[in-house]
């Protein structure tokens, strides 16, 4: 085994204690910003529910981007209730809410931590290029965060939930099915959003060249087109949206198999 930073030699059960303390401290940060968050219920709910607001700042900036072309486009005001069916159900969805938000927030030092683990066990050169991979995951993932929140979800919700198949019935949305589509599109766009990091790794292996995804441009854009066009309403606005971003990514991703 390699040596560590202080120059001793670990056994195996030396790195599990080292392993073990690495997971208290990243339980405490968690359970720390968890619980601050758990505090701030009312803050934490106004961003939560923000999206499924009719006057979501969203669609006031597609409203002022469409009137500065020439067009006079306005949404249709809109209200969808969301309900808890459950006793205990808006107690536990907290609980758990505040969870996944306290882990988002201690990912910077959880992957602090996991890199720190790992690094002495690296070369020099290796570190430098281990720090410049975690960070760009990192950010490309939030940036699939914030893509989520601001656009996906919101426009999402708006169709689904005010989609009716007759006048008679009216969509009451429980607070459960509402975060669970909230997290899970959130972990879609994070993921996907990692697509250069993909192609990077890909391209060190040879599997893929710049000049070969250069060639087949076209058919990436109707793969890309399609994968929006699932994850997403079946609406023109919405697939052009999502669709944007996720070809901008290929084209990025190009460029650094290109560099790599």
């Amino acid at each position: 085994m390699k040596q560590s930073q202080n120059d001793e030699w670990l056994t195996f059960g030396g790195h599990l204690e080292m392993l073990r303390k690495m997971l208290i401290r990243i339980i405490i940060v968690t359970s720390s910003l968890a619980i601050v968050i758990l505090c701030c219920k009312e803050t934490t709910w106004q961003l939560l529910l923000a999206p499924s607001d009719w006057n979501f700042i969203t669609y006031r900036l597609l409203e002022q981007a469409m009137q500065t072309i020439g067009i006079d486009f306005h949404f249709e005001e809109f209200h969808v209730d969301l309900i808890a069916t459950d006793l205990s159900s808006q107690f536990m969805t907290h609980i758990t809410t505040a969870f996944y938000l306290g882990l988002l927030g201690a990912s910077p030092y959880i992957l602090y931590e996991l890199f720190r683990f790992i690094s002495p066990a690296l070369y020099e050169n290796e570190r430098k290029y281990s720090v410049q991979v975690v960070l760009t995951i990192y950010v490309l993932f939030i940036a699939g965060v914030l893509m989520s929140y601001f656009v996906l979800f919101p426009i999402s919700f708006r169709f689904l939930g005010t989609y009716s198949v007759a006048d008679k019935v009216h969509s009451t949305i429980t607070l459960d099915s509402y975060i669970t589509t909230f997290i899970s599109l959130t972990l879609i766009m994070g993921v996907v959003f990692q697509l250069p990091v993909v192609a990077f790794f890909l391209g060190k292996l040879g599997i893929i060249s710049s000049s070969m995804l250069t060639q087949y441009r076209k058919h990436a854009f109707i793969l890309i087109m399609f994968v929006a066009a699932v994850i997403t309403p079946p609406d023109i606005m919405t697939l052009v949206l999502v669709t944007l971003p996720l070809y901008l990514l290929y084209e990025v991703s190009i460029r650094v198999v290109e560099w790599s």
